[in-house]
């Protein structure tokens, strides 16, 4: 039976964030409330999110619980711009609702769930969970059972509407057909749809460094064609009417329109759940309404939904968010993963984690 099948009252105590001059900031009401220098040079930003997503760029939940756990106690993180190193922001929890936790193997997190519902903050898992095992794709990952256990695990203790399962991305060329990949979910989706409500999927965008990676393991990997992409989809429509439980079917950042297929465009940071999650929030109920969007033509006016994060991809349908990730932290080594630059950077860092305490580093990389 799930701990939090009926979402709990929200209690959050919001801590304090006071700015002394431009350099040094104060968390009042944290476990740590001295005062906290910028380092020098850096252009500090603050954000307080009502969502909290952990994270896109890595595996906190595998990687780095411990981390998150001891921020999440202070009641703030720092974040780096991976795209210029001297640019940091300061990420208050104050505000913070719900986190959104992005994950391949969040075994190591179970533990920490009971702690963060505590909080009176709301949360779900995207978990990724693909079959890729013979083809070497998802090197650093435990074996499949095992992450078959851990989904079933995780959405039996906090319910199935709280873990969505991706099956991302869909990479085909080599032995990788349309057909094996079909028969290969179609062997997860009778096994996972019990434990969920939703399927995700997405087809590998061939970045620079991606199709390299890629292609140095199978020279024939790709993207599927467009029509690939429709067969695709077509077929895990089919499969879906037979398991055990129908899901919902969407597609992530892809501009495909599949929607004659009953498979719509997803949004990870969802405004319907995680309005779905806090019905007695007056901030989120607040903030994530939708809002009636007017027309010329007398009785026309339609429902809009939350607005869109700028920050991401044209096609992805996100609510905005603010991402406490780090790049070239992840030691899954997936072969398609576009944010390591290198085995050899990802090991260093690690390194460097090890060497100090969770709770005294304010970023996830030191």
């Amino acid at each position: 039976m799930a701990l939090f099948a009926s979402p709990p009252q929200q209690t959050i105590h919001d801590e304090q964030i006071v700015f002394h001059g431009t350099n040094t900031f104060q968390s009042i009401n944290s476990s740590s409330p001295s005062r906290t220098p910028f380092p020098r040079g850096f252009l500090p930003m603050f954000h307080s999110p009502l969502v909290i997503s952990a994270s896109r760029a890595t595996d906190i939940p595998a990687f780095h619980g411990e981390w998150f756990m001891a921020r999440l106690r202070a009641g703030f993180c720092r974040r780096r711009n991976p795209f210029n190193s001297r640019q940091e922001s300061l990420i208050s929890f104050a505000r913070t609702r719900v986190f959104v936790f992005w994950s391949k193997h969040p075994s190591p997190f179970l533990p920490h769930l009971a702690e963060i519902a505590a909080t009176g903050r709301q949360f779900y898992f995207q978990y990724t969970l693909n079959a890729y095992e013979a083809e070497g794709l998802e090197p650093g990952l435990p074996s499949l059972c095992r992450r078959l256990e851990t989904f079933k695990r995780l959405a039996d203790t906090i319910g199935p509407q709280r873990v969505i399962w991706r099956c991302d991305p869909l990479i085909v060329g080599g032995g990788l057909s349309t057909d094996t990949l079909l028969e290969r979910i179609d062997r997860l989706g009778r096994e996972l749809s019990p434990y969920t409500e939703k399927l995700v999927f997405s087809f590998v965008d061939m970045y620079r460094k991606t199709a390299a990676a890629l292609q140095r393991l199978d020279p024939a990997y790709r993207a599927p064609t467009a029509d690939e992409m429709r067969e695709l989809a077509r077929g895990i429509a089919t499969l879906n009417a037979g398991w055990p439980h129908r899901l919902e079917l969407a597609t992530c950042a892809e501009g495909i329109d599949l929607s004659a297929l009953g498979i719509h465009k997803n949004k990870c940071i969802d405004d319907v759940l995680i309005r779905r999650l806090c019905p007695q929030d007056a901030l989120v109920q607040a903030e994530l309404a939708p809002r009636r969007q007017l027309s010329l033509l007398p009785g026309m006016e339609t429902a809009a939904s939350a607005s869109k994060d700028t920050g991401q991809r044209t096609a992805c349908g996100c609510i905005p968010s603010k991402d406490i990730g780090a790049y070239d932290s992840c030691p899954h080594f997936c072969v398609y993963c576009y944010a390591n630059r290198s085995e050899q950077a990802v090991r260093a860092n690690l390194l460097r984690c090890r060497q100090q305490q969770p709770e005294m580093r304010e970023c996830l990389l030191p």
